[in-house]
């Protein structure tokens, strides 16, 4: 599932014809997608992959856009709770 999620986001990333704004929004879609469908038995190995993959997105995000993708990665170092947690 982690491979096939990278190379959507990988796909989406290099749409030619979509606007910058319209990769965000899918992206961040995604991410939002990646999170819901976390649950509270979710394991330790689940919610890590979530939150590799949520990087990822996050970092082809600052690629596209610099500001949105510095204010996220700043929101996402501060807010997100630790795996233990």
């Amino acid at each position: 599932m982690t491979e096939d999620l990278r190379k959507q986001i990988d796909k989406v990333f290099g749409y030619k014809t979509w606007a910058i704004q319209k990769k965000v929004d899918t992206l961040l879609e995604m991410d939002c997608n990646l999170y819901t469908n976390l649950g509270t038995d979710s394991s330790k190995t689940e919610r890590r992959n979530a939150h590799s993959i949520s990087s990822y997105i996050y970092r082809k995000i600052s690629e596209l856009s610099p500001i949105d993708g510095y204010l996220l990665k700043a929101w996402f170092k501060n807010n997100v709770p630790t795996i233990d947690d």
